[in-house]
């Protein structure tokens, strides 16, 4: 069956793609950094088009689904925003002012959407943001965001991508990040914003970007070597093993990772190619192991 997919799946020229996502059957969700626009591709059939259109005033990186509500939370990289869209109309359903640009850079990057709470991750602030959500996923005010200070091991980068991909641990209670700068992996709680570096064994994870964790394995993007990391952590997550990382002749910088059956659809964001109209972006299909 598998044979059935394509390896790669075309986005639109100069789309920009960084952050993607699996919505309902085999419906996957590609966020623009130019202008928050959200390409929907069927990963089946390998067609797709532009579901939600760009917008001057918004920009899309990190994306997540959430089938209460069936809709998308995005992150919105420099607008200092976060978005929440209807996954089946592309209606915008809210949109939280996370940071204000006005103060400083910010880069919301990505988010963990938990059973109460969605979790930003800012990657030029060294902060986590908490979007509360109320029964069966309610959205709630923007007076109820809060903003948590990264504390403890996490060290800040000044001018550097710090905070970027972001997981939960099952049971919900520690968040795993990992610093693209830093080269490091933290285990952090979501109420107090407290991190603990997850020993690797003196192996950093340089270039870490998007997270995907499937019980105690997690996979992260390094986009500059063209790999996926695998890294196999220990029962209460504190350490890991890093494993042979995934590879493939078709990855060209990737930057967000998706899973979907016994597979990873990485996004070619491209960094090292200057954006441009004619540029060419992919998702590439990756088998986990």
């Amino acid at each position: 069956v598998t044979a059935l997919f394509p390896g790669v799946i075309s986005l639109p020229n100069g789309f920009a793609p960084e952050g993607s996502a699996f919505g309902p059957g085999t419906t996957l969700y590609v966020a623009s950094l130019n202008d928050g626009a959200i390409y929907r591709a069927d990963v089946r059939t390998g067609v797709g088009s532009v579901f939600i259109a760009g917008r001057a005033d918004r920009s899309g990186c990190g994306v997540r689904y959430d089938q209460r509500g069936n809709r998308l939370f995005v992150a919105g990289s420099s607008t200092g925003q976060a978005y929440v869209y209807d996954a089946t109309t592309g209606a915008t359903l809210a949109v939280y002012q996370l940071a204000d640009p006005t103060t400083g850079v910010t880069s919301i990057n990505d988010l963990a959407v938990l059973k109460d709470a969605v979790y930003v991750t800012d990657d030029s602030r060294p902060v986590i943001y908490r979007i509360p959500l109320g029964p069966d996923g309610a959205l709630p005010p923007q007076s109820a965001v809060q903003t948590i200070p990264l504390s403890g091991d996490f060290q800040f980068i000044p001018d550097g991508v710090n905070g970027n991909g972001i997981v939960a641990t099952p049971d919900e209670t520690k968040l795993i990040i990992d610093n693209t700068f830093g080269g490091s992996l933290y285990l952090v709680d979501p109420r107090t914003g407290h991190a603990t570096t997850i020993d690797l064994g003196g192996n950093p994870l340089l270039f870490g970007d998007g997270l995907v964790r499937f019980g105690h394995t997690l996979y992260a993007v390094q986009g500059p070597f063209n790999q996926i990391a695998v890294i196999r952590l220990s029962a209460d997550f504190t350490s890991g093993v890093v494993e042979k990382p995934l590879t493939d002749s078709d990855l060209a910088f990737p930057s967000s990772i998706t899973p979907f059956g016994n597979a990873l659809y990485a996004v070619n964001a491209r960094f090292d190619v200057t954006p441009g109209p004619t540029v060419q972006y992919q998702a590439v299909r990756v088998q986990r192991r």
